[in-house]
């Protein structure tokens, strides 16, 4: 199949969270981890296992990488997305604006700027828009919302990799970019893609190629695509793409009989994993504690008691229960007292190794489906698997949907949610999916 849509992803829950939005189109979606090889054919290299797809998404792990590292990445994926033959990029990153003052979003977007219009420099603008109201993220006044809060009111405030601290999105981007940053109000917004090209065309004229673009609405969302869809790059969190898929068979670019992997067959054995401590996240382990067997890892016990050992052997106890969740969820003091004692980076790795361990423990021992919760566990945890490229499937909830793929001559199911999706019922919700597959 043609690759029409070419997009990178700045963590793995990312790109499934993009690939959940694009899945409402019914159009097939691969999301390969990592970039595959320019040099190998589609059969010799494990990322690039299965044939292209109209949507392709590499799943990178740069958000808080640093920003050459991010760059030289993001711009390695490009390259083989434009061999694809993609027609228009998207740059994906969180709804939150996951961010320091150093990058990457900003950094990352202005060098596949660059590259993209290398040979026409009246191309070099693209808009940003995080922006997803289903999930309660608006973007007024240029400033973030989560809900009805700032984000720098919001929970995100003490996220401990990037502590959002600062709304408004032009303040974010002016110290990660080069060149000049503007913004488009919901005034002209709500006026209508038409007034939408015209503002971004006054803007080109002053040099401004950063521009964040309002959006309170679905329907702000739909203008905004209309209006970019000539766009070489466009950036923002998944919600921006829900437009995209109708967009582009408007113009006859998608095949109308493609259609989207089927959920294929599994086991009921399943595991629950959960690295993140979001504000949600942990309403949901709370509640799915009370419904299966569940262990928790503390950082500083695996870094002095050896509790990886103890959770592996308390996990082959369980095999007489379909689901079990292991976890490191933890309230933020918590978290705080152990960065004290451990360090940022050592209690998270500590954290990411141990869950991709026991992924590794349950799989070989016949689990076939995996829920796992947080960016840098679900990163982890598709590593350790060997796991290279991900069929998208069904929509569990919005931003997560179930994904397949085959590991050791056998299907393997994958949810890899973001920390903060999901209601709080989301872990029995989708396994629950799974077990209403008919056999195929």
């Amino acid at each position: 199949m043609n690759t029409i849509l070419g997009c990178i992803a700045d963590d793995f829950t990312g790109a499934t969270d993009l690939a959940s939005i694009l899945a409402r189109s019914g159009v097939p979606i691969n999301i390969r981890l990592g970039t595959p090889s320019m040099e190998c054919s589609v059969g010799d290299d494990p990322v690039a296992a299965f044939a292209t797809a109209p949507f392709e998404i590499i799943a990178l792990k740069c958000r808080t990488s640093p920003v050459k590292e991010a760059v030289s990445e993001t711009r390695n994926a490009l390259h083989w997305l434009q061999a694809q033959g993609a027609r228009q990029f998207y740059w994906k990153y969180c709804s939150t604006f996951d961010s320091t003052d150093q990058g990457n979003i900003g950094p990352v977007a202005e060098s596949l700027l660059q590259q993209l219009s290398a040979d026409d420099a009246g191309k070099r603008q693209t808009v940003y828009c995080p922006a997803f109201p289903e999930n309660g993220r608006s973007v007024y006044n240029s400033h973030l919302f989560v809900g009805t809060r700032l984000l720098s009111d919001s929970p995100m405030k003490d996220h401990p990799l990037t502590p959002m601290r600062n709304s408004n999105l032009l303040a974010l981007l002016e110290p990660q970019t080069t060149m000049a940053v503007g913004a488009i109000r919901r005034s002209t917004v709500r006026d209508g893609s038409d007034a939408i090209r015209r503002h971004l065309h006054s803007l080109a004229e002053q040099k401004i190629v950063h521009v964040v673009v309002d959006a309170i609405d679905m329907s702000d969302l739909r203008a905004i695509a209309e209006a970019t869809i000539d766009m070489p790059l466009i950036t923002g969190g998944s919600a921006l793409a829900l437009h995209l898929p109708e967009l582009y068979r408007q113009r006859g670019w998608l095949n109308q009989s493609e259609s989207i992997q089927a959920m294929p067959k599994t086991r009921n054995a399943s595991i629950v994993l959960s690295g993140s401590c979001s504000a949600m996240t942990r309403k949901q382990v709370a509640r799915y504690c009370q419904q299966v067997p569940s262990f928790q890892l503390d950082p500083l016990k695996l870094a002095t008691e050896n509790q990886l050992e103890q959770a592996k052997r308390w996990l082959d106890t369980q095999n007489g229960h379909d689901s079990v969740m292991i976890y490191s969820t933890a309230a933020p003091e918590r978290v705080c007292a152990t960065q004290e004692q451990l360090g940022r980076e050592r209690g998270g790795e500590l954290v990411e190794k141990s869950l991709a361990s026991l992924a590794v423990h349950a799989c070989n021992n016949g689990v076939q489906r995996v829920v796992t919760a947080g960016g840098e566990t679900s990163g982890a945890v598709v590593k350790a698997l060997g796991v290279a490229t991900l069929q998208v499937s069904q929509e569990i909830a919005p931003g997560v949907p179930w994904t397949f793929s085959r590991r050791q001559g056998e299907n393997v199911a994958l949810a890899l949610k973001s920390g903060n999706f999901g209601e709080e019922d989301f872990f029995e919700r989708a396994l629950g999916m799974l077990n209403e597959t008919p056999d195929q």
